[in-house]
């Protein structure tokens, strides 16, 4: 098997194969064998179709498997032998069958090198959440206001309403809820203080084929939730314009966020089990590494 490595640019590479006769034969001969097993030909028990007959009447189908067979043989066989570590799915083109040769083309980005100098010790500032009585208050008023009478009175009898024993247990329930919004919402910011300075201190390429993947998916996934919500195709078509930049942006961002993180965890000898995330046990670590600051 042939065997041409072209490198496009820092990631991408062009790989064009070229199976010969013999191996293109001898994997014609077992689709040919397995078709065979359950071709229904007039005349003729299945598994004792001469080869002629087989070919005349599923000629085609043969060949199309035959295909299917050999190109992900080929496509592993290649980049083992080049030592390529492909980040996605390849793109497979100008697939030619011709004289009993069969040649392709195969288009990937490779895994990037990930340069991090330093990710333990990150400082962070994290914001004071403690709930207070105005926000308690001010959400209360939200509810008030929801029952469309100003003249409400803030009692028990209120809180009957909003199903609660009392005023306390109502409003020891929001301090509850009013807190966990806020823990989730610091943890969000800390975190992106850490990828901000990740960021600052890593040098990678970000892989134009994942990013264009996972774009498509996120797009798509948009759009099936505008359209659940009854947009028509025409305004479906603006909003993807509208979003797909936008979606970019984050996607990009996403990508680069992910390579460092899997790379720390290769530094780290970061294992994970069944069900975990690689990027979210590795921010655990940096999250223990990091230098705190006093809460304000």
């Amino acid at each position: 098997m042939k065997v041409e490595v072209k490198k496009v640019d820092a990631l991408k590479r062009e790989l064009k194969f070229e199976i010969p006769r013999e191996r293109v034969s001898k994997a014609m001969d077992d689709v040919y064998n397995e078709i065979g097993k359950y071709a229904k030909i007039k005349g003729f028990r299945p598994g004792k179709v001469p080869r002629h007959i087989l070919t005349n009447s599923h000629g085609k189908l043969a060949q199309e498997e035959t295909i299917k067979k050999l190109i992900p043989e080929a496509y592993h066989q290649g980049i083992g032998e080049h030592k390529l570590n492909p980040i996605d799915l390849p793109e497979i083109s100008d697939v030619n069958f011709k004289d009993g040769v069969l040649t392709f083309t195969a288009t990937l980005d490779v895994h990037p090198e990930v340069k991090i100098e330093k990710y333990k010790g990150i400082n962070v500032k994290p914001q004071n959440n403690k709930v207070t009585d105005q926000e308690i208050n001010k959400t209360i008023e939200f509810f008030k206001k929801g029952q469309g009478d100003k003249e409400v009175a803030i009692d028990d009898a209120f809180a009957h309403g909003m199903g609660f024993a009392s005023l306390q247990e109502f409003k020891d329930a929001l301090t509850r809820q009013l807190q966990m919004d806020k823990d989730r919402q610091n943890r969000i910011e800390i975190e992106n203080q850490i990828v901000e300075e990740l960021f600052k201190n890593a040098k990678l390429i970000v892989p134009g084929s994942l990013v264009k993947r996972q774009l498509t998916y996120r797009t798509q996934e948009a759009l099936k939730h505008f359209k659940n919500q009854g947009m028509s195709e025409e305004d479906l078509k603006k909003k993807e314009e509208e979003i797909r930049p936008q979606l970019e942006t984050i996607v990009e961002r996403d990508v680069k966020v992910y390579l460092i993180l899997e790379e720390i965890a290769k530094l780290e000898n970061i294992q994970v089990k069944e069900n975990e995330h690689v990027a979210g046990k590795v921010m655990e670590l940096l999250l223990k590494e990091a230098k705190w600051e006093a809460v304000p």
